[in-house]
This record gives C-alpha cells, sequence and structure tokens, in this order.
C-alpha cells in the first residue's frame, strides 16, 4: 500500500448525527480558538515545556507475561499505560486504544516519547477476542500495533470512520464493526456500547473530525449457570473527553458502573473543551454514577504542561474529599474489577528516588575528589 493510500483521509460518512458538511461535530459547539492561540500552543509545547512534565525517575513497570495473563481470572484488568488496559471477560482478552510505539506521534524520531517500556511486548500478548478504539488520535491508535494485532485480533469496535481507516490501512473489512453514538453489539455475552464524548479527530493536517469519537460502556451480565455466584459487571471506558453533559445522559441510561476509566491527564486551560481538569474527572465518574474510579490518560506520555505526577496528586485529594473509591495501578499490576483495591501511591517514590540517586552521586564525587 503506498503511503499516499495510507495517508488519505477518511471519506466514507455513514449517516449520523453527529455530522455536519462532511465532518463529525460534538452536541456542544467549540469555541473559536484562533489561530495565533493555536501556534503559541504549539510554540511552546515543542520549546517551552517545563522539565517537570517528564518524570527524573524511572516509572515502577509490572512486567507481564503470556502465562500470566492466560492464568489470571476473568474480570481482570492490566493497565498496560496511558489508555491501553487489557481486560480478560469470559476468557477473552479485549484491549482499550492499543499504543505500543515509542513515541505518540507520526515520525518516531520526534514527539512525545513513552516514560516507561509497556509491561508485555506485543508479540508477547496472548490473541486478542477484539480491539476497542475511542478515536483516532495518535496517542490512542497506532498504525503499527494495530496493523499486528490485526494478525491475531478476531474484531475490532471503532467509532463511526475510524473502522475505515483501519481497512485502508489493511485490516480485514470482516473484522471492522463501526458504532455512532448510542449503538453497539453484545460479542460472547458481553455487550459494547459506543457512547459520547466531546473531542476531536484527525491525523493530519486535512482530515480534522472526519472520524467519529467515543466512550464506551461495557456491560458484563449475569446470565445461565452464571447468575449462581457472579453479579452483573459495568465499565466505562472516557477515551478522551472534555467535560459535558453527556456523562448524566450515560449514567442515567447505563449506570450505575462498578468501574469508570477516566481520562485526567493531558489537560491544560488553554484546552478545556477536549481534555478535562481532575475536578471535571470526579464530576465525570459522580455523573456516570461510578463506584470505583481508576484514572487514565496519564503516567506515560508528555502531552501537557502541568507536571506528570500532578494529574494523581489532584484526582486522589479530591477523591479522599468526596469519598470516592480511587484505583491507580502500576503498570502491569493485575486489577480485580469484581473487587478493586484502594490506591498505592506509586508515583511519590519516581522522582523521589531519583533525587536520592542523585544525592548519593554527588556524594561519591565528592569522596572521590577529597
Amino acid at each position: 500500500m503506498s503511503a499516499t493510500t495510507r495517508r488519505a483521509p477518511v471519506v466514507a460518512f455513514p449517516p449520523s448525527l453527529q455530522t455536519s458538511e462532511g465532518r463529525y461535530r460534538n452536541a456542544a459547539p467549540k469555541p473559536a480558538q484562533g489561530l495565533s492561540k493555536t501556534l503559541r500552543i504549539i510554540w511552546n509545547a515543542m520549546f517551552n515545556k517545563p522539565a517537570s512534565s517528564v518524570p527524573a525517575g524511572s516509572i515502577p513497570v509490572d512486567v507481564l507475561s503470556r502465562a500470566q495473563l492466560e492464568a489470571a481470572p476473568d474480570r481482570s484488568l492490566f493497565r498496560l499505560g496511558h489508555s491501553t488496559m487489557l481486560l480478560k471477560l469470559r476468557g477473552g482478552f479485549w484491549i482499550t486504544d492499543p499504543v505500543f510505539a515509542e513515541r505518540a506521534s507520526p515520525l518516531q524520531w520526534m514527539g512525545p516519547k513513552r516514560f516507561h517500556a509497556p509491561p508485555i511486548g506485543l508479540d508477547a500478548l496472548p490473541p486478542l477476542r477484539g480491539v476497542i478504539l475511542s478515536h483516532d488520535h495518535y496517542d490512542h491508535l497506532d498504525r503499527t500495533t494495530v496493523l499486528k494485532l490485526a494478525r491475531t485480533a478476531e474484531v475490532f469496535l471503532t467509532p463511526l470512520g475510524v473502522g475505515d481507516r483501519l481497512i485502508a490501512w489493511g485490516v480485514d473489512p470482516a473484522k471492522v464493526q463501526q458504532f455512532d453514538w448510542w449503538q453497539g453489539t453484545r460479542i460472547d455475552g458481553i455487550e459494547f456500547t459506543a457512547t459520547p464524548a466531546q473531542h476531536f479527530s484527525g491525523r493530519g493536517m486535512f482530515d480534522g473530525n472526519r472520524t467519529l469519537w467515543a466512550s464506551w460502556v461495557i456491560v458484563d451480565p449475569v446470565d445461565g449457570v452464571r447468575a449462581q455466584n457472579q453479579r452483573p459487571l459495568k465499565l466505562f471506558f472516557s477515551g478522551d473527553s472534555g467535560y459535558f453533559d453527556g456523562f448524566e445522559a450515560i449514567g442515567q441510561r447505563f449506570g450505575p458502573f462498578d468501574v469508570t476509566m477516566i481520562e485526567t491527564g493531558a489537560y491544560d486551560a488553554q484546552w478545556p473543551y477536549v481534555h478535562m481538569q481532575p475536578e471535571q474527572t470526579v464530576q465525570a465518574h459522580l455523573d456516570l454514577r461510578g463506584q470505583w474510579l481508576l484514572p487514565v490518560h496519564n503516567g506515560t506520555f508528555d502531552l501537557a504542561f502541568h507536571p506528570w505526577q500532578e494529574p494523581f496528586e489532584r484526582v486522589l485529594a479530591l477523591s479522599q474529599t468526596k469519598g470516592i473509591a480511587l484505583a491507580t495501578p502500576r503498570m502491569g499490576e493485575r486489577v480485580d474489577l469484581s473487587a478493586p483495591r484502594a490506591a498505592t501511591l506509586w508515583w511519590r517514590e519516581v522522582d523521589s528516588a531519583a533525587v536520592q540517586a542523585d544525592a548519593g552521586n554527588a556524594s561519591n564525587r565528592a569522596t572521590a575528589g577529597a
């Protein structure tokens, strides 16, 4: 497939209430930003990032093996980084927004670089029952990852237009299912529904909003013999979104949720429409009627100006104030979705360990020079 074909904007537009003049849109119009503000943000992102936006030490990672994953019980979640979650449901593995690339960028020599390696290599993953995609930005949709997963993954669930992009890349069309908001499917008894989000899409200068973005509701209901010892499990995955009244609508229609995986990172006062501040993340969780909050979209890539650990600290403080159960697993750490455990403050050890190491090195140098 030629480079021209790979980069061509998606042009197939299934009928949707979310389209206007050939492009997808949010329910509430995006405020005008202006070219000068956009260019200023880009300039600052390239040349004026504070050092604190990148961890000084190493992110702790629980290394995983295929054998460990296959032996894990159903209703397990493993956070692999950023917004990539590996779920084990009814014996099958499902992955959200898989990105295993070194950089969240169209260029592998430039752009936001990973803070840590994935807990398991792409080739070591067990065959996937399916891939769940929220939208087509580079930190959520990595072409190389998708094409490798397509060799064994049985199905790709995407918002409208994103599936067209996968097919243009070479993914078998028979594996791709595309959905508008409030549409979904049932696979192996598990219910998947694409739900609204407030964001945008595009991978180049000329394909903005030519694919839809979405959050996802995942329900593992009780049926048959399973009803004897299990209860329904309801999960919410936000993808990317600014705060909007759609969270309340989703909560009313599908809630309450056992676990909400909601973005908490890459936020800034300069772009509140498309990414939430931690206060809004917590409010979205309450709107959804969630029990456990698992903040995602953090700890892997440098995508904003805030200190890298700030999303964890702010959402932790807010959750404690409001009595919200918070899960913050290390990368690779197993989460029991039926009974998550309280937050571990692993991020506090990262920079402090680096400071201690620097102090030790300085002391050694001083001793050596004495």
